[in-house]
């Protein structure tokens, strides 16, 4: 196998393993900060072993870049527990036309047509997520979201903004962030069954750690539109998982939704490998 297919394997484990975590959040009777604290601790072990002296890499952007991702942390998790998984991974994707939108203020890059075409559609499809009304049997849950696109938009731009010698401290100690909200929880919890403890050591090793380790492998030896177009797998699965293993099934305007949103980010994938970039932008 040449090193572009192992890229490709690479990032399709890593978007498979990452879509099992609404079924596993699902699965743990504990509440959402105890998983985040655990979770973290888990996540913080593999990346201080694997990165060493590359997790104290961190400037002044950074610090905002931990902030936002903690914050993405915490939202996913929470809105997971409090309404559909795939309420939750559909609308944390939402991120990415926040970023469409933002990007070209906030770091000079050129208006594209296509891109705000893809905002407004992918607004419309989340939309439709809300059209059942906030209630407390998962309205609070679609609230909170909604808010983990916008810290996942807020991590990736600061990310982008920030040089790469920077980014693995930024999930480090985002990590260590969620932690150490999460431990007040965590201790007042009961005692955790064998069962609890595997389940969590997943999230935090497999889920998390190695998920980051495949994908940044595989992001070495691919080209960017085929690790955008792999990645789409994790909101996908992610619902699918969940109602396998669970048999949480989302609203028919969820899933409505959901694919307007997918297939709103793939079209844009698709044809932006078409078209120069030097063309297809506002002045």
């Amino acid at each position: 196998m040449n090193e572009r297919n192992k890229g490709l394997m690479a990032v399709v484990f890593a978007a498979l393993v990452w879509s099992s975590a609404g079924l596993f959040i699902k699965w743990l009777p504990q509440k959402p900060f105890t998983i985040l604290c655990m979770r973290a601790m888990y996540t913080m072990l593999v990346f201080f072993v694997v990165y060493r002296q590359e997790v104290l890499r961190v400037n002044k952007l950074t610090q905002l870049n931990v902030f936002f991702y903690a914050a993405l942390l915490i939202c996913f998790v929470t809105s997971t527990k409090w309404t559909t998984a795939a309420n939750s991974i559909f609308l944390q994707y939402t991120g990415v036309a926040y970023v469409l939108l933002l990007e070209p203020l906030l770091l000079k890059v050129p208006y594209r047509r296509i891109n705000i075409i893809t905002t407004i559609v992918c607004f419309l499809g989340m939309s439709l997520f809300f059209m059942e009304g906030l209630d407390t049997s998962g309205g609070w849950g679609l609230v909170i979201a909604a808010l983990s696109g916008i810290a996942y938009a807020g991590f990736i731009l600061g990310q982008r903004a920030n040089p790469p010698a920077y980014h693995v401290a930024a999930v480090f100690w985002g990590n260590v962030v969620v932690a150490a909200i999460g431990l007040p929880t965590f201790l007042a919890a009961a005692p955790f069954t064998t069962e609890a403890h595997l389940m969590l050591a997943y999230l935090g090793l497999i889920q998390m750690g190695l998920g980051y380790l495949l994908f940044t492998y595989g992001l070495k030896r691919t080209t960017a539109t085929e690790t955008s177009l792999i990645t789409m797998l994790e909101p996908l699965f992610n619902p699918v998982w969940v109602v396998i293993g669970y048999g949480e099934r989302p609203s028919a305007l969820a899933v409505i939704g959901g694919i307007i949103i997918v297939l709103a980010l793939v079209v844009r994938i698709l044809i932006l490998r078409k078209i120069p970039r030097s063309a297809e932008h506002l002045e």
